[in-house]
């Protein structure tokens, strides 16, 4: 069992707002049977699908906050159905985090190039994992409260997760936006990757330091090269003359 997830708000405040919704994808019925009783105990509204091609069609109409999905499936892996996932405008900025058996550095890469935010491998209880859940739903709520940052022709607005260069704005998946905006909060400040992982991913999932090199790639290909520097054998900064 392999697993991506996405999500959006804390569980105490499901009560002024409509529930989070869950997309499970997995093709062992067992885990999907697991995942949907625990998560709609915490609340959660929950759809569920066996394999790849139907999770993309489900997640269409459903449009989930929080996508759990299998890497090995028939007629479509986990990666491919993240990548057509993150294509889909009204899910750019859901957050992704695959959660795996396989511990292959390539099953990683190939996750994070496909759109993944975070990669944690198994095994993991359903109470950790609702904990988790909850985390990065606190998280969420709190950093929507930081205003955005603008800097020459960039403008990274927190409240929208969108990100506008030369008045032209996208937006960004999760993790690359996070890392784009911790580097812009404290600019001209290097960080080396395993504080970037810390500060971006957490102390509790474990990730390549390549995933840092990753996204730092995958951002200058969308904002252009002229604010994020290397500093050689230490690490990056987000640089202001």
């Amino acid at each position: 069992m392999d697993i991506p997830i996405y999500l959006l708000d804390n569980r105490k405040s499901m009560a002024n707002k409509q529930n989070p919704k869950v997309l499970v994808v997995d093709d062992d019925h067992d885990i999907l049977e697991l995942l949907k009783y625990n998560l709609k105990k915490e609340g959660y509204e929950v759809e569920i699908a066996d394999d790849g091609m139907k999770a993309v069609a489900i997640a269409k109409k459903f449009v989930p906050d929080l996508i759990l999905l299998d890497i090995m499936m028939p007629e479509q892996d986990g990666v491919e159905t993240c990548r057509q996932i993150r294509e889909l405008p009204e899910m750019s900025d859901v957050h992704v985090t695959f959660l795996t058996a396989r511990t292959e550095e390539y099953s990683e890469v190939a996750a994070f190039e496909a759109g993944a935010d975070d990669y944690i491998t198994k095994p993991i209880k359903p109470r950790a994992l609702m904990s988790r859940i909850s985390a990065l739903f606190r998280k969420e709520t709190k950093n929507k409260k930081r205003p955005q940052i603008v800097e020459g022709n960039l403008t990274i607005d927190r409240s929208s997760y969108t990100v506008s260069v030369e008045g032209k704005q996208f937006t960004l998946p999760r993790k690359e936006f996070e890392l784009l905006y911790f580097l812009a909060q404290n600019r001209n400040k290097v960080f080396n990757r395993d504080e970037l992982l810390q500060n971006i991913w957490g102390t509790d999932v474990y990730v390549l330091a390549r995933t840092v090199d990753v996204h730092i790639r995958k951002v200058r290909e969308k904002i252009g090269d002229g604010y994020i520097s290397t500093v050689k054998g230490v690490g990056y900064k987000f640089e202001v003359a």
